[in-house]
């Protein structure tokens, strides 16, 4: 099973800015690049934080109304001085949350999630930005044909992970749903296969009715009673 990595989706021509790239020289960097948020670099090229919409958004959020009323006074002290910066350092949020290019798109998926971010800034080895992968280059892996996820799970999961016989399972995806039909060897084996068919890129979910041989769960919980010992002492 092949997932792909950061480094199949992400951009790698980034728009980035330094530190002291001012405050209207980032909007019309969005302007002109259609983009809305770009990388804060040093000057070895690594990530220091990120300047978004949100964050040029903040200075107009806090200017007073023309009758002189509301000055950004309900803001959290620091993002009143972010408001008032005129450069890249005092806008930016940082420190930057990065990204490997080796990463898989699911760990990229729940760095995002986590730090609740809209894209990550990819670094190499040296922490030097290569690219940015964002929310949407990660969706990407569900615009993957039916034909090709059901292909991966018959001959990858079930082939060459489960040595299953070709007949014992019946494999049907629509629109990224699996529905796994057939007879199983073991009853512990229908938990394994649905986790490792779901976590093929492009699965939506897994519905099972699997059905299975032999109940090895419930042998194992009845053997030490057959023995005579009981384990619960």
């Amino acid at each position: 099973m092949q997932h792909r990595r950061v480094h199949d989706v992400m951009t790698q021509e980034v728009v980035t800015v330094e530190p002291g790239t001012p405050f209207k020289e980032i909007a019309s960097l969005f302007h002109r690049n259609d983009i809305t948020a770009v990388p804060v670099v040093d000057d070895q090229g690594r990530p220091m934080g990120m300047v978004s919409e949100a964050d040029l958004l903040r200075k107009e959020a806090a200017a007073p109304d023309p009758d002189g009323r509301g000055s950004g006074n309900w803001m959290r002290p620091r993002d009143r001085d972010r408001a008032e910066a005129e450069t890249a350092g005092g806008l930016m949020t940082s420190p930057a949350v990065t990204a490997r290019g080796d990463w898989s798109v699911v760990e990229a998926a729940r760095a995002m999630d986590r730090h609740r971010i809209k894209r990550l800034p990819v670094v190499d080895e040296a922490g030097r930005l290569v690219g940015i992968v964002s929310r949407s280059d990660l969706l990407q892996v569900f615009l993957r044909h039916d034909g090709a996820i059901r292909e991966e799970i018959v001959h990858d999961v079930l082939g060459e992970t489960l040595w299953l016989a070709p007949d014992a399972v019946r494999v049907v995806v629509h629109e990224g749903v699996v529905t796994l039909s057939g007879r199983l060897p073991r009853k512990s084996m229908i938990p394994v296969t649905t986790r490792l068919c779901r976590s093929v890129d492009g699965v939506v979910a897994v519905h099972s009715s699997l059905d299975f041989t032999e109940d090895d769960l419930v042998q194992g919980l009845e053997r030490p009673h057959a023995s005579g010992t009981d384990r619960r002492r």
